[in-house]
Order: C-alpha cells, then structure tokens, then sequence
C-alpha cells in the first residue's frame, strides 16, 4: 500500500493506494482514522490500523484524479540529510568515502509535492538536483541499542529530491552546509510514503533526469551506510521523531560533478525511486 497526501497547499486530505479485490489498484479515504499523515498518526500505530481497514473493507473510496499531490507526510519536526553516502558521488564531489556520516540539516519549511514548481533562489548559479532515498521515522528514536532496533522505528520510504544550491552550499557556507539547501520548496517528497516492510531498501534503483536527459541511474545498494546504520547512528547524537524524515544521500550524476550544467528557469527534473514512484518540478525563477 501507499500512502498519500491530496489537495491544495495547506488543505490536503489523506488517502491510501491499495489493488482492489479486482486486482486494480485504487484510492481509499483515511479521513475516518486520521485528518492528516503525521508523526502522531504513525507513532499510534496508523499504518497497521489503515491495513486492517483495508482488509475489512471500510474505508470508502477516494477520486484523486486530477488533484494535487502533496508531501505524503506532514510537518516534520526535523528533515535530516547525509551527505556523500555513495563513493561514487563522494568521488565526484572531489571528496574520499566518509568513514563516518556526514550529517547536515533542512527546515522543515523546505518540504514540497512531488510535482509542485521549484524555484531556483534569487543570485543562484548554481542549482542542484539530487535523488535520494527518504526514511519516515515511525516512533521516537533516542539512544538506539542496535541497528536492528533502529529497523523497527522506520515507518516507511518514500522518494527525494535533495535540491541545492552549490555555491551557498560551499563558498558562502563556512563550512556548514545548510545555506545551500534550505530554499523554499527544496525538499520534494513522495508521491507516496510505503510501509518498510514493503520495502527492500537496500536494493532499490534511483534515477534522475533533466528535461528528459538522463543524470543518475544508480541502486541503494551502492549506499555506504545503510537506512537502519543511519537511524542507528543518529540516535547516539539527537532524538528522531516520529514523522522526522532522513534523507539518505545521492548517487553520481549531478551538476556538481562538472559533467552537467546546472539548472535555470524553464528546465523539468524528474527523478524516480523503483516501487516509490516519480516526481516532476518545473523550475521558475524565485
């Protein structure tokens, strides 16, 4: 199943894809369990009660055709990213493979639709695209014993675009990241929010494309640090919440390899998670 948000900016409803008894997939209201898909929801269990809605044949359907698809979860409290996950974009960064994450931090305010217009910030340059594969925390994380615990506080993934702006990012940062990363709208999420035990993490294909041009085509398999290490090793230095999302980091084949040019107004980036769907951003000037 997937979990989706619909509607207007700032009045989206919540829905679930599930295949029907004919085998075809469809969109069933969650109004009746919760107004929104937000950490609360998840930390009460949410997950497990919309599957036995669906198994019961309570919930009633839902027409999303035609409306906007929003974030599929809402306001998280933190959006937390690592950065250079894979050795091949570390490489292509002009940097060795981490031994450790490296760790850096959105606002939440950042968050976006999956198909909503991005804006490339005012003096910009310098505009990034990056995939990445995003972990939905299900129950507070603190001081995490093992990596196996921290599977068990990961709701579900959903697909990234990690946008950037390289020069704010690096030359005007000092040393800190997050100045390159925190426009508005620089964190697209979804189309979807699927349950981890639907998901094989670690063996997923990424990609991304620039009006129509391939960028990335990688797999998580290539990640250094897995989503439960991640979670894991998080824990030991904050407290996640439930509905705080992790981004994992990007593959090879973005701008700042050199290889490509970076974004200006009018161009389309679409990027694709297998099994969590696809986005589309226009870019506009901000």
């Amino acid at each position: 199943m997937k979990l989706l948000r619909y509607g207007p900016i700032g009045s989206e409803r919540p829905a679930v894809l599930a295949v029907d008894r004919d085998g075809n997939e469809q969109a069933y209201d969650l109004s009746s369990l919760t107004p929104d898909i937000t950490g609360e929801f998840l930390a009460a269990d949410g997950i497990a009660a919309v599957r036995k809605g669906l198994e019961t044949g309570s919930l009633p359907r839902a027409d999303i055709g035609g409306e906007r698809i929003g974030a599929p979860i809402a306001r998280p409290s933190a959006i937390i990213c690592v950065g250079m996950n894979y050795a091949a974009h570390a490489a292509e960064s002009g940097s060795t493979p981490p031994d450790t994450p490296i760790i850096f931090l959105k606002t939440p305010n950042t968050l976006a639709g999956p198909d909503d217009d991005a804006f490339i910030p005012r003096g910009s340059t310098r505009t990034d695209w990056e995939v990445e594969l995003g972990v939905v925390i299900g129950k507070r994380a603190g001081y995490l014993d093992s990596v196996e615990q921290a599977a068990d506080h990961i709701a579900g993934f959903l697909a990234a675009n990690d946008l950037s702006e390289r020069t704010f990012q690096l030359d005007d940062s000092g040393g800190q990241w997050s100045k390159g990363k925190c426009a508005p709208g620089f964190s697209p999420l979804g189309p979807w929010l699927v349950p981890a035990a639907e998901v094989e993490a670690e063996n997923l294909r990424l990609r991304s494309w620039v009006n129509g041009e391939a960028r990335q085509d990688s797999s998580t398999a290539d990640m250094i640090f897995t989503p439960a290490f991640l979670v894991h090793h998080l824990s030991q230095y904050l407290t996640l919440e439930a509905g705080d999302v992790v981004l994992t980091g990007t593959p090879q084949g973005v701008a700042l390899s050199g290889k490509h040019p970076y974004l200006t107004a009018g161009d389309v980036v679409e990027i694709e998670i297998e099994g969590l769907g696809r986005q589309r951003q226009v870019f506009r000037e901000a």
